[in-house]
């Protein structure tokens, strides 16, 4: 069987929307995952204009900095924004069980406990989960990297399948109308667009003002005449 068919199958029952019923025996079902697959291959989202490009914009919460190293993911959040108008209903936000016990000062920062986390989902259905929630859509994260680094790791390591989905840095973005400022962190960049985040690091929350300043941010860079994410990379590839 088709290891994405068969990953599929095995998402049965949890998934939403053209995926919740799915049988192999069903030619139509079949077919559907079978282009969704091709589609997060094949489609060549760089060229879609920008008030049509649906992404997911997410943050994760984690123990560490190195999910090579053993440090896990506590907790995942994310928003859908269409073009620029951020979806408010359509939210996800789970805690991760972990059976790495958070730090002290990672308790005190994210205000994730031992106990919070020995009652959530595995990562395997988080993940399945997740996966229902952004089908093929884009994923947009504020230095990226980091995000990129765990679900790659995460992905293999519960679902046994490589990572697919491309990730946006929202820091890009920010870089080509303000040259001149030190825009760095998501608080530095909250700040200077005047994005209201009281509940910093908390997933689901980052994930909400990471998703604003994605949409103000591709406001700005629309009116000095960037269309889509092709003209954003040429323009970074052009310019260091």
């Amino acid at each position: 069987m088709n290891p994405f068919v068969q990953f599929v199958k095995d998402l049965s029952g949890r998934l939403g929307s053209g995926f919740s019923s799915l049988n192999q025996n069903d030619p139509s079902k079949v077919a559907y995952v079978r282009n969704l697959e091709r589609e997060m291959k094949n489609r060549n989202v760089l060229d879609i204009p920008f008030d049509e490009l649906h992404v997911v914009v997410f943050d994760l919460e984690t123990t560490g900095f190195f999910p090579y190293k053993g440090d896990q993911i506590l907790s995942i959040g994310a928003v859908k924004v269409e073009g620029t108008e951020i979806q408010e209903e359509e939210i996800f936000y789970s805690l991760v069980n972990s059976e790495a016990e958070p730090s002290k000062e990672i308790e005190e920062l994210t205000g994730i406990t031992k106990e919070m986390l020995e009652s959530a989902d595995t990562l395997r259905d988080v993940l399945k989960d997740f996966y229902s929630f952004i089908k093929s859509d884009v994923l947009v994260a504020h230095h990226a990297n980091h995000e990129k680094q765990f679900m790659n790791h995460a992905t293999w390591l519960a679902l046994r399948k490589n990572f697919q989905h491309r990730i946006v840095d929202t820091s890009f973005l920010t870089k080509i109308p303000h040259q001149d400022k030190n825009l760095v962190s998501l608080d530095e960049c909250c700040e200077h667009y005047g994005i209201n985040n009281e509940l910093r690091h908390h997933a689901l929350h980052d994930a909400k003002a990471t998703a604003e300043l994605w949409v103000k941010s591709i406001r700005e860079i629309k009116e000095m005449g960037f269309e889509n994410l092709q003209d954003v990379y040429t323009y970074l590839a052009s310019n260091g």
